[in-house]
């Protein structure tokens, strides 16, 4: 008998402990339930708005097939997503074509700023690869103030650019001029300075990377036909595919404004030759390029390479009267021009 009503008090229990962890306030499960329904709605709208302003930006028609697309959703979802964007005076459906109301575009640079600030944040101060920035930047405009992200512009003296050569809106809800043109107009003979590199799809932009393309990088356009455009990056001769190039930005360069001379890495140097930098890769950034930089490593300066290790790697090299060990991988993305000098016999 006994055994029996402590069988029934422990079911009970245990009873309650369910209910309770089904139905508390705040940490139950209908309550988490509900919260990732309402973060998912506004993840979705968030999305869509951005959608629709890289539409517009781009001065593309932003159809209802293009967005359910983007964000992979259901004909049922995006009509309820449309709906909650039309009701909220975020969006306005004219002739099939979806369209920002100035709230709603106020609110799509509200998160493109957070999200390249973000992506900024990563690049300059983490350890993080490229290849997370983006997706990384996507979970955090979803949660990331304004407030906060104009206190983190602040701690990074408000930066007018992402790593991909976005331009960053300001606190005001400017979004600054893309200067340039895609790389597939330029012709042979152009020499051109990417400005900026889509970063969607991943697998694009890491091709681009692998081929030594960055923001910041010149590039000699040196032929082009319907398949193909070659190009002299850095001194060594790769190729893209025309669609692939239009998703580059360039500004084409002056005579003056033009690195001329032959362009080479650190890690090229023999003991006794010296180089002057050029540029550090665009591959260098955080805290590795910040480090170099301490140590004088900037456009300008003259860096001799001194002596081999044993083992080869690393190498000694002055710079500005400081003898530094810079493995081969470092050197490799410092660029510089060779500076005529008396190598050691």
């Amino acid at each position: 008998m006994s055994s029996t009503l402590d069988t029934s008090i422990i079911i009970s229990l245990l009873s309650l402990v369910i209910i309770l962890l089904i139905i508390t306030p705040r940490y139950g499960l209908i309550a988490r339930l509900r919260y990732f329904r309402r973060e998912r709605k506004k993840e979705l709208t968030e999305d869509a708005l951005k959608y629709i302003f890289n539409c517009e930006y781009e001065k593309t028609a932003c159809v209802p097939a293009g967005i359910s697309a983007f964000l992979g959703i259901s004909e049922a979802e995006y009509n309820e997503l449309t709906g909650r964007l039309i009701n909220s005076h975020l969006v306005s459906l004219i002739d099939g074509t979806i369209r920002l109301t100035p709230e709603g575009r106020s609110y799509a640079l509200r998160i493109i700023r957070i999200h390249r600030l973000w992506e900024k944040y990563l690049a300059d101060e983490t350890s993080f690869p490229e290849e997370e920035w983006h997706k990384r930047a996507h979970r955090k405009e979803h949660s990331l103030t304004l407030e906060e992200a104009n206190r983190l512009a602040e701690q990074m003296g408000n930066p007018g650019y992402d790593p991909h050569g976005d331009p960053i809106p300001t606190a005001n809800g400017e979004l600054p001029f893309q200067d340039g043109q895609p790389l597939s107009r330029l012709a042979p003979g152009d020499v051109a300075r990417v400005l900026h590199i889509e970063d969607e799809p991943a697998a694009f932009y890491a091709q681009c990377t692998a081929q030594g393309l960055f923001p910041g990088v010149q590039v000699m356009v040196s032929e082009t036909d319907a398949s193909k455009i070659r190009l002299v990056v850095n001194g060594e001769e790769t190729s893209l595919a025309p669609a692939l190039a239009a998703n580059i930005r360039v500004r084409i360069l002056s005579d003056e404004e033009r690195i001329t001379g032959k362009i080479m890495t650190l890690a090229d140097l023999k003991p006794g030759e010296e180089g002057r930098v050029v540029m550090l890769s665009g591959a260098c950034h955080g805290q590795q390029r910040r480090r170099l930089m301490d140590l004088g490593i900037v456009p300008g300066s003259v860096i001799r390479a001194e002596m081999e290790s044993f083992s080869g790697d690393p190498t000694a090299y002055l710079v500005r009267g400081a003898l530094i060990a810079l493995r081969k991988h470092q050197a490799r993305q410092i660029f510089v021009q060779p500076v005529k000098t008396e190598t050691y016999a």
